[in-house]
C-alpha cells in the first residue's frame, strides 16, 4: 500500500481546482492594494515609521487569518463525513486513523496556506523600506507558518469528536480562544490576585499572539528563548491534536448505545431546552397556527436564551469596567466600542442564521417536500422572519437604545457646537446602518443560503457583500482624496467622508437586498429542487448562450 494515499490523492483533487489558484491570486491582490492603501494615507511619514506600519497591520492581519483558518477550514470536515454516513466506508479499507486525518489536513489547508504564502512576498516591502530587520521578518514567518498548523490542527481534533456542524465550529472557536487568550487571561488574574506583578511564563506559552508579540525586535533581544519555548509549545500541541483526532476517527464513526448516565444527561437537556412533552406541544400548536415554516425555523427554544446571555455577558464585562475605572470609563471611547462590538455582534450573528434553515433543509431535501405542500414561497419566507425576529428583534431594540442612551451621554459632554454637531450626525449614522444591514442582512442570507453549497459559504459571501464592500469602496475612497490633496493642497471637511460612508453603506444594503429579494421572490423554486452545478467558466458566462446556461451561471453565482 502506498504511503499516505489519501494526502496523495486529496492534493492531486485540489491542484485540478479553479479557487486553489484563484484564492491565492485574489488574496496577494487584497494584500497589495491594501499595501498601497497604507503608503498612500502614511505617505508623509518617515520610511522607518512607514515600513513598521505596513509590517505591523499586515502581519497582524496575517495572524488573525491563521487562528481563523482551522475554524473555517477543518472544524467541520470529519463532522460532515460523520454526519453523510461516508466516513465508515473509508475504514472498511486498510485506511488507518493518520491516513484519513493527514488527507483531511492537506486538503483542507492548502488553500489556507497558499493563502497565507501570497502575503510573504509583500511582507518583504517593509524590509525594502525601513524599520523592519531580516531576523524579524523570519520569526513573524515562522511564528504565521506555526499558527497556522496548529490551528487546522485543533480543528481537526474537535471535528473527529463532534457530529454537529455547530457544535464543531463552537467548540473549535472554544478552543482557540482558550489557548490564545483563556489561559493569559487566567495568568493575569492569578497575578492580580496573589500580587506577582508579571504573569506567570507558562499561561503565556500555548499563545500565539505571546509569541507574535516576542518574535519582534523590541521584545527578541532579551527573551529569546521564551520565544523559541512558545512556538515549540505551540509546534507540540499541533501535533498532540493531530495524534488525537488519529486515534478518535476511525472509532468515532460507529453509532453506539448510549449508556443509562448518558441517557439521563441526554433526557434532562432535552427537556430543558425543548421543554416537556406538553410544553412542546403547546409550544408547536401556538407556532403552526401562525406559520408552518415558523414552527421549523424556531423549534430550537433557546436560540433567543443564548443572544439574550452573550448581550448579558457583555453588560457584566462593561459593570467590571465601570467599577474599576470609574468616571474614567465614561468616556467617548467606551461608547463608542461598546457600540461597534454590539452592532457587529448582531450583524454577524444574523448573517450566520439568517440562511442557515434554508441550507439544511435544502441539503437534507425537506425544502423540496415543504414545496409540494399547499406552502407558498412568501409563507416559507414569512415564516423564516418570524423566526429572526422572534430570535433577534427584542435584543435590537434594546442595543438600539442603548446607543441612544450613549449618545445622549457624549453629547452631554462639554464640546463646542460643531463638535456636538459631528457627534450627533455620526451617531445617527451608526443606527442608520445598523437597521439598514439587518435588514440586507435577512435577504441576502436567506438567498445565499439558498443558493450556496454549505452555510459557512453563504455566511461569508453574505458578510463580504454586504459588511465588507462598503468598507472596502470606503478606504479606496479615502486614498483618491489623499492623492487629491497632494495635488490641491485641500482637504474636504468631515461630513464628507461620513456622507460617504453611509452612501455606500446603504447602496450596498439596497442593491443587494433588492437583487436578493428579487432572487428569492422568482428562482426559490428553481434553485431549492435542484442539484447543485459545477461552476461556469467566466468567459462562458459572458459569451455563453443564455437559456440552460443561463441558471447555472445564476448558481454559480453563489456556489
Amino acid at each position: 500500500m502506498k504511503f499516505l494515499p489519501i494526502v496523495r490523492r486529496e492534493l492531486r483533487v485540489a491542484a485540478r481546482r479553479r479557487n486553489t489558484y484563484w484564492l491565492r491570486s485574489g488574496i496577494a491582490l487584497a494584500v497589495v492594494l491594501l499595501s498601497a492603501w497604507i503608503f498612500l494615507v502614511s505617505i508623509r511619514d518617515s520610511p522607518r515609521a512607514l515600513g513598521r506600519t505596513l509590517f505591523n497591520v499586515l502581519t497582524g492581519g496575517a495572524l488573525a487569518y491563521c487562528l481563523l483558518a482551522g475554524l473555517r477550514s477543518t472544524a467541520d470536515c470529519l463532522s460532515e463525513e460523520k454526519r453523510e454516513g461516508t466516513l465508515g466506508l473509508l475504514f472498511l479499507t486498510d485506511l488507518k486513523g493518520h491516513d484519513v486525518v493527514l488527507g483531511k489536513l492537506a486538503v483542507n489547508s492548502l488553500n489556507a496556506f497558499y493563502g497565507l504564502l501570497a502575503v510573504m512576498p509583500v511582507l518583504a516591502i517593509p524590509l525594502l523600506v525601513g524599520g523592519v530587520t531580516g531576523g524579524e521578518l523570519a520569526r513573524v514567518a515562522l511564528v504565521l507558518l506555526n499558527t497556522l498548523f496548529f490551528s487546522m490542527a485543533a480543528g481537526l481534533f474537535v471535528s473527529a469528536l463532534c457530529r454537529s456542524h455547530r457544535k464543531a465550529m463552537g467548540a473549535t472557536f472554544l478552543l482557540l480562544l482558550l489557548f490564545t487568550a483563556g489561559f493569559p487571561a487566567c495568568g493575569a488574574w492569578l497575578a492580580y490576585r496573589a500580587n506577582w506583578g508579571t504573569v506567570e511564563t507558562t499561561f503565556l506559552l500555548p499563545s500565539a499572539v505571546y509569541s507574535y508579540a516576542l518574535a519582534q525586535d523590541r521584545a527578541f533581544g532579551s527573551v529569546a528563548e521564551r520565544y523559541y519555548w512558545s512556538v515549540s509549545t505551540i509546534q507540540v500541541l499541533g501535533w498532540m491534536f493531530l495524534a488525537l483526532a488519529s486515534l478518535i476517527a476511525p472509532r468515532a464513526w460507529q453509532d453506539r448505545p448510549v449508556g443509562a448516565r448518558a441517557a439521563r444527561w441526554q433526557d434532562s437537556w432535552r427537556r430543558f431546552s425543548r421543554g416537556s412533552v406538553a410544553e412542546r406541544g403547546t409550544f408547536r400548536t401556538r407556532l403552526l397556527n401562525r406559520n408552518a415554516f415558523f414552527w421549523l425555523a424556531a423549534r430550537a427554544r433557546l436560540k433567543p436564551a443564548w443572544v439574550w446571555l452573550t448581550l448579558g455577558l457583555l453588560a457584566c464585562g462593561w459593570v467590571w469596567g465601570l467599577a474599576k475605572f470609574e468616571k474614567d470609563w465614561l468616556n467617548i471611547g467606551t461608547y463608542l466600542a461598546t457600540a461597534f462590538l454590539l452592532n457587529s455582534l448582531l450583524k454577524c450573528w444574523l448573517a450566520s442564521e439568517a440562511g442557515r434553515q434554508l441550507s439544511e433543509d435544502r441539503k437534507a431535501g425537506s425544502l423540496e417536500l415543504l414545496l409540494s405542500t399547499p406552502l407558498t414561497v412568501r409563507e416559507i419566507l414569512r415564516g423564516q422572519r418570524m423566526a429572526l425576529s422572534r430570535q433577534f428583534l427584542a435584543p435590537a431594540f434594546l442595543v438600539f437604545g442603548l446607543e441612544i442612551a450613549m449618545m445622549v451621554a457624549t453629547l452631554n459632554d462639554p464640546m463646542s457646537r460643531s463638535e456636538m454637531w459631528l457627534w450627533f450626525c455620526l451617531w445617527q449614522a451608526g443606527m442608520i446602518a445598523l437597521v439598514a444591514d439587518l435588514i440586507a442582512l435577512y435577504w441576502v442570507g436567506m438567498w445565499l443560503g439558498l443558493a450556496a453549497r454549505n452555510p459557512k459559504r453563504a455566511y461569508t459571501e453574505t458578510v463580504v457583500r454586504v459588511l465588507v464592500l462598503p468598507w472596502a469602496g470606503f478606504a479606496a475612497f479615502i486614498a483618491g482624496v489623499v492623492v487629491l490633496n497632494m495635488a490641491s493642497r485641500s482637504e474636504p471637511g468631515w461630513g464628507v467622508f461620513l456622507g460617504t460612508w453611509l452612501g455606500l453603506t446603504l447602496a450596498a444594503d439596497v442593491g443587494f437586498g433588492l437583487w436578493a429579494r428579487h432572487k428569492l421572490l422568482t428562482e426559490f423554486r428553481t434553485v431549492a429542487t435542484q442539484r447543485f452545478q459545477p461552476r461556469v467558466a467566466l468567459w462562458r458566462r459572458i459569451f455563453g448562450r443564455t437559456g440552460a446556461a443561463g441558471g447555472e451561471a445564476g448558481l454559480s453565482l453563489a456556489d
